[in-house]
């Protein structure tokens, strides 16, 4: 029931994840008067999806620290909840990002050795992809949580794109050692002092150095990210929108346009926002997936096809495994300072 274009993108979307994923099946959580119809409207097959009646649900203005005391049968809780009790292997929400995250680490709780939850998602470059986190969870951070943060997307990066050692990066305003706040300068130094780390530390990263394919993975508190990202969405829509423009400005231009469409439709393919919408709350004990809350029903597809990838690579154990592995990057160890050197 949450986002910009709820229920009909959700139901949509599951329609056409259905299609994708044959072994795929769906608990919807919310008004089933509201929900039925469009289940018939899109021909959703009521074998793989079922309702569960709530009419009651997190609004986009509703504040985080009140719906989490009150908001036990909203259908955002619910679906959590779900993921919990183990009823559903993940759950998708395009809703409130702040009450969902809230939601969910209540209802999940954190991992044993991470100290706070990151939102965490893939971005393409020129090469390839680059995972990002946190984008938002977290407006500060020390460096514990930026040096947990880089465990997760490495783990994150190996098991869904088979990146064997990924390239690790601190998103900074320079390259230089001296640049940047403490607690980045702090998490530097840790991350170059820890032996084999199931990830190769490439130092610092400015934001020009988020899509040339030099990093895999980024690591940078909330605060950042989340300006980061919104200021790639918004320069890509910029580009769309003038690229309309100019098209449209000239029977030259229009004529042109059809000798760049092959190009120009490959670019779409590879860069449209659409294929990258899905972002996980990384470091709780289940899987929650935060879609878009503009997101149309192509999009909301995608979402789902990343708590599917997520799930389908027990991501979850396999994070816990490289905790439980590799202490040297656990909170207790970090606050301790007890860590290999060479």
């Amino acid at each position: 029931m949450g986002g910009d274009n709820a229920p009909a993108s959700v139901v949509e979307g599951v329609s056409i994840a259905m299609s994708r994923y044959p072994e795929l099946n769906f608990i919807l959580f919310g008004d089933r008067d509201v929900i039925g119809p469009l289940l018939t409207q899109c021909r959703v097959p009521t074998t793989r999806c079922e309702v569960i009646h709530t009419d009651e649900f997190v609004r986009s203005d509703d504040k985080p620290s009140l719906v989490v005391r009150h908001g036990r049968k909203t259908s955002m809780w619910l679906s959590i909840d779900a993921v919990k009790k183990g009823e559903a292997d993940a759950s998708v929400s395009a809703g409130n990002t702040g009450a969902l995250m809230i939601m969910a680490k209540f209802c999940l709780s954190t991992m044993k050795g991470i100290d706070r939850p990151a939102i965490c998602t893939a971005m393409p470059t020129k090469t390839s992809q680059v995972v990002m986190l946190d984008l938002g969870a977290n407006a500060a951070c020390d460096a514990n949580n930026l040096v947990q943060f880089a465990l997760m997307g490495s783990v994150y990066c190996h098991a869904l794109f088979g990146v064997d050692r990924p390239r690790v990066g601190l998103l900074n305003i320079g390259s230089e050692e001296t640049k940047g706040r403490e607690e980045i300068k702090e998490a530097a130094s840790i991350l170059k002092q820890i032996k084999d780390a199931p990830f190769e530390f490439k130092g610092f990263a400015e934001g020009t150095d988020i899509f040339p394919g030099g990093f895999d993975v980024i690591s940078t508190d909330g605060f950042s990210g989340n300006i980061a990202l919104k200021s790639i969405e918004g320069t890509a829509k910029f580009l769309m929108s003038a690229l309309r423009s100019n098209i449209k400005s000239s029977w030259f231009a229009k004529f042109g346009i059809l000798f760049a469409l092959p190009a120009l439709l490959r670019f779409k393919r590879r860069y449209d926002p659409n294929l990258y919408n899905g972002a996980m709350l990384m470091g709780l004990n289940g899987i929650t997936v935060k879609s878009h809350g503009g997101a149309n029903a192509k999009s909301f597809a995608n979402a789902i096809g990343v708590a599917y990838n997520l799930a389908r690579h027990d991501v979850i154990s396999r994070i816990r495994n490289e905790l439980e592995t590799f202490k040297p990057l656990t909170s207790d160890t970090l606050s301790n300072k007890t860590l290999n050197k060479d």
